[in-house]
């Protein structure tokens, strides 16, 4: 078992867990698909519910890019299974993703969801992204008065589908961005051949910054 907080590139440490949905061993549950590990303080908190609401809202989303979703919080199944109700009371919604009912010294300690800072028990507003392999490939961490933008989540996880598989990188704010729209960014040449060759079979603003169209999209999901 990993030892430190795992950080990008490295294997998710095993772990076998409650949730709402029955025990579970995570990564190897969700092997071959990608999936988000994200914490919240507590149950029966506000800016907590309106996480859950717009995560289940685009709960459909991120099935169609093969991502499961993963809550997690230092509280007991019954609590979290009452919150879940209460939730799906109010906003007429089903909560479709397992929870985790975790502890201060188990899983959410050894992510480094525990911030002394902030608190010795409630855990803050952590991301972690895995891939279909079973490596951590992004995080974000916020603090317990800032919501998430799920939006950006979905973004992200677009953006390493496609520089995994066509080996490009991705412009600010992609497929966005205000210099080059939805292109890609081709790796930058690393010899006076490779450089020559960029700029004839790709748009560039110097030998350095190429560039080449994105056809494929993801606009139909």
């Amino acid at each position: 078992m990993t030892t430190h907080m795992p950080i990008l590139g490295e294997k998710f440490p095993k772990a076998t867990v409650q949730t709402t949905h029955g025990p579970k061993t995570i990564p190897d549950d969700y092997d071959g698909k990608w999936f988000v590990l994200f914490s919240h303080p507590a149950d029966f908190t506000p800016v907590c519910t309106t996480e859950f609401v717009a995560f289940t809202k685009k709960y459909d989303t991120f099935k169609k890019l093969n991502i499961e979703l993963i809550g997690l919080s230092v509280d007991q199944v019954f609590s979290h299974v009452e919150w879940i109700n209460k939730i799906e009371t109010m906003f007429d919604i089903k909560i479709p993703f397992p929870i985790i009912a975790d502890t201060a010294d188990g899983l959410s300690k050894q992510l480094g969801m525990i911030h002394p800072g902030k608190t010795q028990t409630n855990t803050v507003r952590a991301v972690f992204v895995v891939d279909p392999y079973g490596t951590l490939r992004l995080s974000f961490f916020y603090p317990q008065e800032i919501g998430r933008n799920m939006d950006e989540i979905l973004r992200a996880i677009k953006a390493m589908m496609v520089t995994d598989t066509y080996n490009v990188a991705t412009p600010e704010n992609w497929p966005n961005n205000t210099l080059l729209g939805s292109d890609l960014i081709m790796p930058p040449a690393d010899t006076i051949d490779k450089a020559i060759s960029a700029q004839e079979e790709d748009e560039c603003y110097d030998w350095w910054f190429c560039y080449r169209g994105w056809v494929n999209n993801f606009d139909e999901i």
